[in-house]
């Protein structure tokens, strides 16, 4: 059996964490922040924490990730 691959996609969205989980940038902070309001504006400068079940999804992908 050859060895799985690391998605190279999902590598670049994804950090490891010291407790293994998984922190990502949230989505549409980069443009039309006009009609945004600022607490979404701030908001969406968090990283978040993937949930357990999407967890179960992206871990295969990234077997390698440190």
């Amino acid at each position: 059996m050859p060895k799985m691959k690391t998605h190279r996609g999902a590598a670049k969205r994804f950090k490891r964490t010291a407790t293994g989980k998984f922190k990502f940038d949230r989505a549409y902070g980069s443009h039309l922040a006009a009609s945004k309001t600022t607490k979404q504006k701030r908001q969406l400068r968090k990283a978040k924490v993937m949930t357990a079940g999407d967890y179960k999804r992206i871990k295969s992908l990234l077997a390698y990730k440190k």
